[in-house]
């Protein structure tokens, strides 16, 4: 009880109503897995529930978390200094431009039909030769943004593709399938007969810090046990050569990074050169002759290490939103049905922090993400998701260290009810082509494919207590 109340305080010592005028006193508060992420946990189901600081912060962080928020939004520009050094070319004009309010900005793939036409896309394109390779001319991805005066390496349009299915109580629900081309290459076309091309739109920046904190340990017995024959599932953890370290890997839609990438989302991203990534992601390109042309300079660095710990520490200390409606006869209908259906399995519902927490960037320590039992809804391992849906699976043919194409980190699930309060849509997976949760579920095949089998048998009724149970998380 004494842990409860100093969670409670925390939440109103920073704000007593929400943005949208629910009075956070007036909220009973909710035990168990409704405490997502322990001490981080916050009361908050408005349009800011993805980007509030946890109570634990005070003093300095507190004030290193707003300057983080700062950086995190703030628009880069196209010259140096403070909230310069966006581009020659990029993907986004700042963080907060594909991630809206820490999370998932709504996609130009869906709203303009490939690459969008004010500055960002809110999606990356990645492109490898079909033999894995990378295209020198481009590299991993194609940013199809450039500041004024420099050519875009490319754009992307998207065709969409429906198929109606029925599930045995004769409910339809249909599956979209987007198709991608690359035009407009900056220098020479690359036949398609020779491109993978996959998209991702962003990832919610939601329990970040609590993510770093796992202990991988846990992980690793994760992957160690989670072999279930009878349904086809068996779990493996990626591993990662990071700062000639080789980590668990822990997010990405692949589990192919071992920390936020905060850095390279500034280089990669936005072309902000920093002291990790110090080129400019099109050295060599003829976009730099552009920028030269223009009198840009190239020769310092766009953004400090300080500053992006702070990035860092914005990110790791936000709160996750508690869940709501936990007493709801339907949730918990729901909840029943999530284990029947052993979505489980893979979306793990309770795993623990590291008794140290974690550290920033720059070695900055965070102790309060410690020894938390936390509620994320994954095992944050690899899983195959590539069976035939639609003629095509959800394999992209992308390699992300030991990931294959067809295989997929377990995307948590906390505060994947909130995603339409806070970003106005409803576009799940890696490329948004689940419209919403329910087709989501039916894009699961591979070791997802029991899951969704179980889920298609259930009497409508336990299915829509599903997603109701999802829509609490």
């Amino acid at each position: 009880m004494k842990k409860l109340t100093f969670l409670l305080s925390a939440c109103l010592a920073w704000a007593a109503c929400d943005d949208e005028g629910l009075d956070v006193r007036d909220i009973e508060v909710p035990r168990g897995y409704a405490l997502s992420a322990g001490t981080a946990t916050i009361f908050v189901s408005s349009s800011k529930a993805y980007d509030s600081p946890a109570g634990w912060l005070s003093g300095k962080y507190l004030s290193r978390f707003y300057s983080g928020d700062g950086l995190y939004d703030d628009i880069r520009t196209t010259s140096n200094g403070d909230g310069g050094g966006l581009g020659p070319v990029y993907a986004g004009y700042s963080c907060g431009s594909c991630h809206r309010n820490a999370g998932r900005t709504r996609p130009a793939l869906w709203s303009e039909g490939g690459s969008g036409s004010y500055g960002f896309s809110a999606m990356l394109i990645y492109v490898t030769r079909k033999n894995g390779a990378f295209f020198q001319d481009y590299g991993r991805v194609i940013h199809d943004q450039a500041i004024y005066g420099v050519e875009a390496e490319g754009k992307l349009k998207t065709s969409l593709k429906y198929e109606t299915f029925s599930f045995p109580d004769g409910e339809e629900y249909e599956l979209c399938y987007p198709e991608y081309e690359i035009t407009e290459w900056y220098a020479d076309s690359v036949a398609p007969e020779d491109l993978f091309c996959t998209v991702r739109i962003p990832l919610r920046h939601v329990g970040m810090g609590q993510m770093m904190a796992i202990d991988p340990h846990e992980i690793e017995t994760l992957a160690a046990r989670s072999n279930y024959p009878e349904y086809g599932i068996s779990g493996r953890a990626n591993y990662i050569m990071e700062r000639g370290v080789l980590s668990l890997g822990l997010s990405g839609n692949k589990a192919q990074h071992a920390d936020l990438t905060v850095e390279l989302g500034f280089s990669s991203d936005m072309g902000v050169t920093n002291s990790r990534y110090p080129e400019e992601i099109c050295e060599g390109q003829s976009q730099m002759q552009g920028g030269s042309m223009m009198g840009l300079s190239y020769d310092q660095l766009d953004i400090n290490t300080e500053d992006m710990e702070d990035v860092d520490l914005y990110m790791q200390a936000l709160g996750v939103p508690a869940r709501r409606n936990v007493n709801n006869p339907t949730v918990k209908r729901g909840e029943e049905m999530f284990y029947q259906a052993k979505c489980h399995l893979c979306h793990v519902s309770t795993l623990h922090t590291k008794p140290r927490g974690t550290n920033l960037l720059n070695g900055t320590g965070l102790p309060w993400l410690g020894s938390q039992t936390i509620h994320p809804y994954s095992d944050f391992l690899l899983h195959d998701m590539g069976s035939e849906i639609m003629g095509v699976g959800l394999n992209d043919n992308y390699v992300s260290g030991l990931a294959r194409g067809n295989e997929w980190r377990t995307t948590p699930l906390w505060g994947i009810g909130l995603q339409e309060k806070v970003n106005g849509h409803t576009y799940f997976l890696h490329d948004g082509r689940a419209r919403n949760l329910l087709e989501a579920i039916m894009w699961h095949g591979g070791e997802g494919e029991a899951s969704k089998n179980l889920f298609k048998q259930m009497p409508k009724e336990d299915r829509d207590a599903l997603i109701k149970f999802l829509e609490s998380l």
